[in-house]
Parts: C-alpha cells; sequence; structure tokens
C-alpha cells in the first residue's frame, strides 16, 4: 500500500512540474499585442507537434486562434500566417524589417553564407553568383548536355528489375548535380560525398541540440565532412591550374569573365546550398510524378506520347536539347501539378529584424514569421476540384503568373534553380517513360510532413516498353 501510495504521490509531483513549467512557458510570451495560440514546452516549444502532425496541428491552431497565430517551433518563438493576401505582402516586402529566418540547425548546417541566408548586399551578390552558373545561357549550352549524358547512363539496366524509386531518385538528384559543379571530379568523390550529404539533408529539419546520436549532430557532423572533401577538391583544381567548364570552375575564375568573386568559405556554402536546394526538390518530384503517373494511366499516356513524338524525330543515340526542352509543354504541366498536389514545399521563414506591426499584432524583434503556403496549393478557388491531379490545368500558361503562384517562392526569394530543376525532372522523365513501363510493389505508405517521404521506400518493378 505505501509503495502505491508512493507511485500517486510521484505522479502528481510529476503532474504539477509539468503544469507550472507549461504555464511559465506561456507566462513569458503573455505580451500586449502578441497573436493568440500557445508556446508549448519551455526549449522545446510544440517541435514535436508541428514535425509529428504537420497540417493538421496547422489546422488546429486556425481553428482555434485563426489564420495568424504564435507557436515555438524548431528553438524559436515563432508567427504562423496562413493568409494568402498577408504571405504574399510579407514575400514581398523582404527588406522592411524582414530578413530569411532559418532555424538554427540549418543555418549551422547549410553554412551562414549560403543564399537563403544572408540578405541585403551580400544576398544580391551571391545571388547573382548563383544566376550565372544556371543561366537560360548556361541550361541550354554547358548543364543541359551534362544532365543528357547522365540520365541516359543512370536510367539504363532497369529492365526486369524491383527497384527502390525513392532511393533511386535521390541518387539521381545528388549525382547529377553533382556532375554539373565538378563534372572531371564527380565519380571519385561521389562514394564518399553521398552518405555525409544524406545526413546533413537529415540535420537541416531538427532540432538544434548537440549531443551524441542527436540528427542535429550528425548534420553538423557531416557538414564538417563535407567542408574537408570540398576544400580538398578546391585546393587540387588550383594546384592543377587547369580550367574547367563546370559551376565549380567559373565560381574559382578569378579573371574578368567573372563578375562575382567569392572566397572559398562562399564557395563551399553556394556549393552545398545548390546540392541541398536540387536535391530535395527534384528527388521528391521525380518519385512523385512516377506515382501519380503510375495511378492516373490517361496523364501518362498523355505524356509518353509527347516524348514519343521527340525520340522519333532524333536518332536513338541524339540527346535532348534546348528545344526538345521547350516542347515539353505537357511534360512542365505534369512538374507543376505533381508539385502542387504533393506540396513539396510548405512555406518559408523570415525572421524580424525589429519589432513590427502586422496583421494588427506587434512581432517583437527577433521572432520568426513562417509563411505558411501549403493550404493555398487546394483553394478550390484557384485550382478547382483541387484533389485530383489534373496537369491540364496548367496548360493555361496564366496560372504560373497569377499573384498566389507560391509553388516556388516569391518575391526576391524565387527559386532560382527553378527552370534548371525543371531540366532535370523533364529529362528523367523522358528516358523513363521512353524506356519503361511500370508497377508498383507493396503500396507503401507516403507521408507528406514536414518532407514528402515514403518511410519503407517506394518499391516498383519495371520492364521494358
Amino acid at each position: 500500500m505505501a509503495a502505491f501510495m508512493v507511485i500517486i504521490g510521484f505522479f502528481l509531483l510529476v503532474l504539477c512540474v509539468c503544469t507550472a513549467l507549461l504555464r511559465w512557458n506561456e507566462m513569458r510570451y503573455r505580451k500586449k499585442g502578441l497573436p493568440p495560440g500557445t508556446m508549448g514546452w519551455p526549449i522545446f516549444g510544440e517541435t514535436t507537434e508541428f514535425l509529428r502532425h504537420g497540417p493538421n496541428f496547422m489546422k488546429n491552431q486556425r481553428a482555434r486562434y485563426g489564420s495568424f497565430f504564435k507557436s515555438h517551433i524548431l528553438g524559436c518563438p515563432t508567427v504562423v500566417s496562413m493568409d494568402p493576401e498577408l504571405n504574399r505582402y510579407i514575400l514581398m516586402n523582404e527588406a522592411k524589417g524582414l530578413v530569411p529566418g532559418y532555424p538554427k540547425s540549418m543555418l549551422d548546417i547549410l553554412g551562414k553564407c549560403n543564399i537563403a541566408a544572408v540578405h541585403g548586399s551580400t544576398h544580391k551578390q551571391m545571388r547573382g553568383a548563383l544566376l550565372a552558373l544556371i543561366s537560360p545561357t548556361m541550361i541550354r549550352e554547358q548543364l543541359l548536355p551534362k544532365i543528357d549524358e547522365f540520365m541516359r547512363i543512370f536510367l539504363s539496366n532497369w529492365d526486369n528489375k524491383v527497384i527502390n524509386i525513392q532511393e533511386k531518385t535521390k541518387e539521381m538528384a545528388f549525382l547529377s548535380s553533382l556532375k554539373q559543379i565538378a563534372s572531371a571530379e564527380s565519380s571519385s568523390v561521389a562514394q564518399e560525398f553521398m552518405p555525409e550529404f544524406f545526413k546533413l539533408v537529415v540535420g537541416t529539419l531538427s532540432l538544434p541540440i548537440d549531443l551524441p546520436g542527436t540528427n542535429y549532430r550528425r548534420g553538423f557532423q557531416a557538414r564538417k565532412n563535407i567542408l574537408k572533401i570540398l576544400g580538398q577538391l578546391i585546393e587540387d583544381r588550383r594546384d592543377s591550374n587547369e580550367s574547367h567548364l563546370d559551376m565549380l570552375g567559373y565560381l574559382m575564375r578569378k579573371d574578368y569573365g567573372n563578375r562575382y568573386k567569392l572566397s572559398d568559405d562562399e564557395i563551399i556554402d553556394q556549393i552545398i546550398t545548390i546540392l541541398y536546394s536540387g536535391y530535395e526538390t527534384v528527388s521528391t518530384t521525380s518519385m512523385m510524378a512516377v506515382k501519380y503517373l503510375h495511378d492516373h494511366p490517361h496523364v501518362l499516356e498523355e505524356l509518353r506520347q509527347e516524348h514519343m513524338a521527340i525520340r522519333e524525330r532524333k536518332r536513338p543515340d541524339e540527346p535532348i536539347e534546348w528545344n526538345d526542352l521547350k516542347a515539353m509543354r505537357f511534360t512542365r504541366a505534369v512538374i507543376f501539378e505533381t508539385s502542387r498536389l504533393a506540396t513539396i514545399v510548405n512555406g518559408v521563414l523570415r525572421k524580424t529584424t525589429q519589432e513590427m506591426e502586422l496583421n494588427g499584432f506587434v512581432i517583437p524583434k527577433g521572432w520568426r514569421i513562417y509563411v505558411y503556403t501549403r493550404e493555398i496549393n487546394y483553394d478550390p478557388f484557384l485550382y478547382p476540384d483541387p484533389l485530383a491531379f489534373n496537369p491540364w490545368r496548367w496548360m493555361d500558361k496564366s496560372l504560373e503568373s497569377q499573384s498566389y503562384f507560391f509553388i516556388f517562392g516569391g518575391g526576391t526569394r524565387q527559386c532560382p534553380g527553378k527552370e534548371l530543376g525543371i531540366a532535370e525532372v523533364s529529362t528523367f522523365l523522358h528516358y523513363f517513360v521512353t524506356r519503361y513501363r511500370w508497377e508498383e510493389v507493396g503500396g507503401e505508405k507516403l507521408m507528406k510532413f514536414p518532407r514528402v517521404e515514403a518511410p519503407n521506400g517506394l518499391h516498383i518493378r519495371v520492364s521494358s516498353y
């Protein structure tokens, strides 16, 4: 009996302590003028609920507090905006007291010189250097030939095999980007680089707790290993005095042809940013396109007809060219619809540089604002029958230019690699649908938040077309 009373007493003590901690944390942020909402636990906030329940967490908070509410996620006090008009204002007015507000884990692991983290004149410099690497001219003359050569080889010998398309598209996105960045050395460094890069990616969406075994610690250690690999690569190139027609070669140029002179640290962070942003979007869009095409045979038939028409005009070994890419109108529509329906990107983060007023509320200096754009992808007024996979809706080009089109970001932060990513996915789909047919094996579960992924893989049985 005494032991039972001790257990009950201990349970009540824990309950009282937890209640006191929750109440204390709420009181810390009960400042006049703040938006309504809850802040959760000290330090951890509501990160666990946010990462575990994602869209449902957001919907529940909006039902209780409206479309503009406070929370504490990924280590930061944060205001969440789910209002389309306000989101557009925030994205279009970065200089007015707002700068990129990515969480500490992402800044530490991607580097403080990466284009997503800097602002003002530094952002202009970094963005200019990046745009010079992925301009339409660069895609047409240098990058597309590399992409085509890579995809042609990567997608060979898949017939009569069961493959994990999630794993394959991750490899494809990473290796394709690496070939564009450092074409000569891509094969020799890939085996060492790839596992470190995958750990880095996982670490960017984690609580910044630097303890053994945490995703943050693994991601940060992976960054250190990647710095050594890239640093050695840059050093070897300088020692060789050879010129290279790839992204790293351009970034390292010191002559008049390179307007944007970057330090080695800036070059390395730029490379990590290119790999990271391209990897996430290209791999997931490719995987989900394969999934949606399998589930909608009439869409697959239309897409295949477009690509077969291109192949019929070419010799068997003739590569995809710029004009072929421009002719892939339905393919572009499939990519846009895949990005919309799967919601590859859920939103963007900003940080206040001063106390400011938004939507009638006061936002303290240093708080994050999460511009949550996921829900707009399912707005029936913008996209009739929004849960249907209907690429034909994008054949009207005006849909790309409408003011609530946030699939590739918005304002001065619109994804600079948008067209390069589309070129990569288009080329992947070209060789995949003209060579193979496929069926799903196992019907694995898909998760849509915080990343779109199949926890147990997405397996397909491939056969020749």
